[in-house]
């Protein structure tokens, strides 16, 4: 089983800038894919990023250019930066991880509780 803790969410403007960290515990997550997704009132989850096992990254087209993930392995903790704030992320983020390289929620067998980030204009 993997436990995942998601922080640093908050209010911010348009423009601004959030850490949101991701901490792990359980198993290591070395070996996992680990995904953001992220979640507005009335509307479906969706995939915001994911690095994969090898270090790969890939984003969704609405975030690219303003959010980075990393992983640090040692930390057992994945992060998202999230820049250039728009009023459109506003959502509650998730933290999730998996063992294939995917961009399905579904495919995700672990998450967290989400954080909630909201960007005023």
């Amino acid at each position: 089983q993997v436990q995942l803790v998601e922080s640093g969410g908050g209010l911010v403007q348009a423009g601004g800038s959030l850490r949101l960290s991701c901490a792990a515990s359980g198993r290591t997550i070395s070996s996992y894919s680990m995904g953001w997704f992220r979640q507005a009132p009335g509307r479906e989850r969706e995939f915001v990023a994911a690095i994969w096992w090898s270090g790969t990254t890939y984003y969704a087209d609405s975030v690219k250019g303003r959010f980075t993930v990393s992983r640090d392995n040692a930390k057992n903790t994945v992060y998202l930066q999230l820049s250039s704030l728009k009023p459109e992320d506003t959502a509650v983020y998730y933290c999730a991880a998996g063992s294939g390289i995917t961009v399905v929620a579904a495919n995700y067998g672990y998450w967290g509780q989400g954080t909630q980030v909201t960007v005023s204009s």
